[in-house]
């Protein structure tokens, strides 16, 4: 997401921050290359032009013209007119069971066409709550596709999360009706409503949603829209807007290829902020949206925050401390190097990892050829060892190194490039050591 835009605004930063001096015209020449960005990354017209509309105000202000750092001060004012744009603060979900229309019950509508990735967000919702000690239920409120019914069967299952259906019933304001009820029973504090979807807007579709309002009052109704669908998507959001004054919008497939001019215009357009972006297939590939967050990514800075986010989320905290520890007294062996490994797979593709790190944009990802492949074929290498191998990797000599290369499948090359990343590795560990610890080493690479 946002590869495209992200290099177009790198490249004319760039050319700013090559310049000898900060003049009208080379600020007026990169903001055109800004606008150009965004309307290839298919973000609305009018929103494209109001951003650098107000870039440009601020870009030619004085104190930037007359800074020592004016290009610094240009990527700055970019930063922070994005965030405004896409919403300036992090939305919350509306999930406050103290405050809930239904007393002691929060109940969330999930809306959008066929194919946008309603049933899925449900899930991916519930085991995000279930996770915060909340307890979900879901409702199958589609009674047009049994198919739907079957898929939120199937993830239910799967989380542990209980699900009302109702098959015979052909009045979906009733089944959710029915399903607040079983909830109650069922001591559940958060009922997720999937609704059905259309290929396209109609007033079938609308007046279902909006008697299901009627009967069963929400305290939070979320559009879900596609992002691989561009502008097309800010187009349906408008429309539910108008009709049923949805809440936030939820914004999937943010890992894809898209563009991703939706997230910067669903705002703008229908006064309705992004609350969370779906990042990948997995039930816990869902993510809240930080507007400053995302104009970081954007602009190569990075997401360091959500990436300290993740790897809490997703890391043991005991291993992790346990393996530091033995960092620092040398005793780094390859058992603990495969942790490693398996603690960073928890995490993602470690290209999505990555980009979350300051400067690590698409052109350098691509230049250092991350695949995620590489890590399975190490732990083939690793596993082919044995215990006292991976203990003591000293031990392995050449006739070992064959076997080793024969039972995981790789080239005996391959198994000693491991091996000398391994010993590498633990000769800086050494130094590292031997100089007093990080602090001592960082002051001693940094001269001080």
């Amino acid at each position: 997401m946002f590869q495209d835009l992200t290099r177009r605004l790198d490249r004319t930063m760039k050319k700013l921050a090559g310049a000898d001096r900060l003049t009208e015209e080379n600020v007026k020449e990169a903001l055109r290359e800004v606008r150009l960005a965004l309307l290839e990354a298919d973000v609305h017209y009018g929103v494209a032009k109001k951003l650098v509309a107000s870039i440009r105000e601020k870009a030619l202000g004085q104190d930037v013209l007359g800074s020592l750092t004016p290009a610094q001060q240009v990527v700055k004012i970019v930063n922070e007119e994005l965030t405004t744009l896409l919403g300036g603060h992090t939305a919350e979900l509306n999930l406050d069971v103290a405050n809930a229309q239904t007393k002691g019950m929060t109940t969330v509508m999930v809306m959008g066409l066929q194919g946008s990735g309603k049933t899925t967000f449900c899930g991916k919702l519930a085991l995000r709550l279930q996770k915060e000690g909340r307890r979900p239920m879901l409702v199958a409120a589609d009674i047009y596709r049994p198919a739907a019914i079957d898929q939120l069967m199937v993830i239910a299952e799967s989380i542990d999360v209980p699900v009302h259906t109702d098959r015979e019933r052909k009045n979906a304001a009733q089944i959710v009706k029915l399903g607040l009820r079983k909830a109650k029973d069922n001591k559940c504090d958060v009922l997720i409503v999937d609704t059905a979807g259309r290929l396209h807007i109609d007033d079938t579709l609308m007046g279902e949603l909006e008697s299901i309002v009627k009967m069963v009052p929400m305290d939070e109704k979320l559009l879900v829209l596609d992002a691989m669908t561009g502008q097309e998507a800010v187009n349906i959001a408008e429309t539910f807007a108008e009709r049923l004054d949805f809440d936030g919008a939820i914004l999937t497939k943010m890992d894809g290829d898209a563009r991703g001019g939706a997230a910067l215009s669903v705002l703008e357009v229908t006064g309705k902020p992004v609350k969370m972006i779906g990042v990948g297939e997995k039930l816990d590939d869902l993510e809240v949206f930080h507007p400053d967050r995302m104009a970081g990514r954007i602009l190569g800075m990075g997401d360091v925050l959500s990436l300290i986010e993740k790897a809490e989320e997703n890391m043991d905290l005991d291993e992790a401390e346990n393996m530091a520890s033995r960092f620092a007294a040398g005793e780094f062996n390859l058992e603990d190097f495969q942790g490693q490994i398996r603690q960073m797979k928890k995490m993602g593709p470690l290209k999505g990892v990555l980009k979350m790190l300051p400067g690590m944009n698409s052109d350098v990802l691509d230049k250092a050829k991350v695949d995620d492949k590489q890590f399975a074929k190490v732990e083939a290498i690793i596993n082919s060892m044995t215990i006292a191998e991976r203990r003591k990797p000293d031990i392995i000599n050449g006739s070992r190194r064959k076997r080793i290369a024969r039972g995981s499948g790789t080239t005996v090359s391959q198994v000693n490039k491991l091996l000398k990343q391994y010993r590498d590795m633990r000769s800086m560990m050494r130094k590292i050591n031997s100089a007093g610890g990080l602090e001592a080493f960082g002051k001693g690479m940094l001269g001080g």
